[in-house]
């Protein structure tokens, strides 16, 4: 996601905490390139003249000039701005109690992904506990009800859907009769959109919104649409009144165009990004950790956020006691390749991954494929997989030709295994509560071997990783 954005700022954000000295030169020329990027990212014209404009005016101050470590100072104030620029902070969902109903209108053009938003958000609703019910208004569109009473079906969320109905409206009450019925406290509306807005829509959407009063009017923009999602935003928020918007395809948005011009134009948060085609790529949207991906600082908070909601604990601590014991085998290098791949898109972990992020191109990553260390792995037999050291050239012949890949691939694998073991051989022989700390960050970076990519996330160290003390292990410079 907004690859093209991050490869420009990285290299931005390389050379500038390269210097001991900011000059108003410098300053003037890196402002130029931020504004030109930002407009080729489709950003909103008036927030690109506002972003430079504050951005001069801070960083040309006293403060930065004469500072100890100007160049990280800058790029301090850069991502300052970015965050203001994106919403500051991350909004919640403003619903009632669980005792209480609470009402969430969703609504958009059609082909943004409304139908499967409603279902990623009330899967993440389940999960924290609320009762969601999804209702099936949209009465336009051929088989988006029983789209949606699949999707439901694929997360065990109950659908409430009238066969034949004609009226909205009435769909909408009804449905909100049946969630008091049956002890279901959160309703979801998925309503009918269209290819652009039209009169007939927005009256049966406002006549939707007057007769539920909803805790939330959600729009459902589609990222990659750029600066036409923010004039979506602000012809639905006059008529409507939005709380906040959810941005689909994100992971697909290259520019970032409507993520950075939203919040500054319409004034309504971004709540979720839909960052791929699964259930549960659907994440909250944290300004500052976007912002810090942008700026290739990474987002290892995300990154542990996620492996801990995905790994199982109990393994996670036995491998990373192998791992400091020195006993990794072949075996569960696979397993971690394995885990890795619970986490989703590999475009997605590296970005997360601090000085990453926009480094590694399209290519490099196609010839990292985990598919293909899965198919050298699984190629092995079990007494390769516990003892690497008897894979001679006959066995590597044989192992290359079993898993469709080449002798050099196999060797490749190989030493990246052994290089990772080493890495972890010198970790274990630290001491104290950092050097443990460290070990777990160096096997997270490191452990697992992606080609030569510098290693890949060991699930097992995110895992078992502690937030508070992370924070204060990161490299000078890393924001959360």
């Amino acid at each position: 996601m907004l690859e093209k954005l991050t490869g420009t700022f990285s290299g931005i954000i390389r050379t500038l905490s390269g210097k001991s000295k900011i000059t108003e030169k410098n300053i003037e020329e890196t402002v130029e390139q931020i504004k030109m990027a930002l407009l080729e990212a489709d950003v909103n014209l008036r927030v690109v003249r506002r972003f430079v404009n504050s951005t001069i005016e801070e960083a040309k101050g006293e403060k930065v000039l004469k500072a100890v470590d100007p160049g990280q100072q800058f790029v301090k104030i850069i991502h300052d701005k970015i965050v203001a620029m994106l919403g500051d902070k991350k909004t919640d969902l403003a619903l009632k109690g669980p005792d209480t109903q609470s009402v969430i209108l969703l609504l958009g053009l059609q082909g943004a992904g409304k139908t499967t938003a409603a279902h990623k958000l009330a899967a993440k609703l389940k999960k924290d506990g609320r009762r969601p019910l999804l209702a099936a208004c949209d009465l336009v569109r051929p088989a988006a009800i029983e789209q949606l009473c699949v999707l439901g079906e694929k997360i065990d969320v109950p659908v409430y859907k009238e066969d034949g109905a004609k009226d909205a409206v009435k769909v909408a009450k009804n449905a909100i009769t049946y969630a008091k019925k049956n002890g279901l406290d959160t309703i979801i509306l998925d309503t009918a959109g269209r290819l652009q807005i039209d009169t007939d829509m927005m009256a049966e959407l406002v006549a939707i919104k007057k007769a539920c009063d909803p805790q939330e009017t959600v729009l459902v923009a589609d990222s990659m649409t750029g600066q036409n999602a923010v004039d979506i935003a602000k012809s639905f928020d006059e008529q409507l009144g939005l709380t906040g918007v959810i941005l689909t395809k994100f992971d697909s948005d290259a520019r970032g165009g409507a993520a950075l011009s939203l919040k500054s134009i319409t004034d309504k948060p971004i709540l979720f990004i839909g960052t791929g085609e699964k259930t549960e790529d659907f994440e909250q949207f944290h300004p500052d950790r976007i912002a810090s991906r942008i700026l290739g600082m990474g987002d290892v908070v995300s990154l542990v956020e996620k492996a801990q909601e995905t790994i199982d604990a109990e393994e996670a601590l036995k491998m990373q006691k192998k791992m400091m014991r020195n006993e990794f085998t072949l075996q569960d290098m696979l397993d971690q390749l394995q885990s890795v791949k619970k986490l989703g898109n590999m475009r997605q972990i590296l970005d997360m991954m601090p000085g990453i992020g926009g480094q590694i191109s399209d290519e490099q990553l196609s010839k990292a494929d985990i598919k293909h260390q899965e198919a050298i792995i699984q190629s092995m037999t079990k007494k390769e997989r516990a003892n690497h050291l008897i894979i001679g050239p006959a066995r590597r012949k044989r192992i290359a030709k079993g898993s469709g890949t080449s002798v050099q691939e196999v060797n490749k694998l190989i030493k990246q295994f052994e290089k990772t073991k080493l890495t972890m051989k010198k970790l274990a022989r630290g001491r104290g509560a950092q050097a443990k700390m460290m070990q777990q960050m160096g096997a997270a970076m490191g452990g697992g071997g992606l080609g030569g990519m510098g290693g890949m996330p060991s699930m097992d160290a995110l895992k078992g990783m502690d937030l508070n003390k992370l924070k204060g292990m990161l490299p000078k410079g890393f924001k959360f």
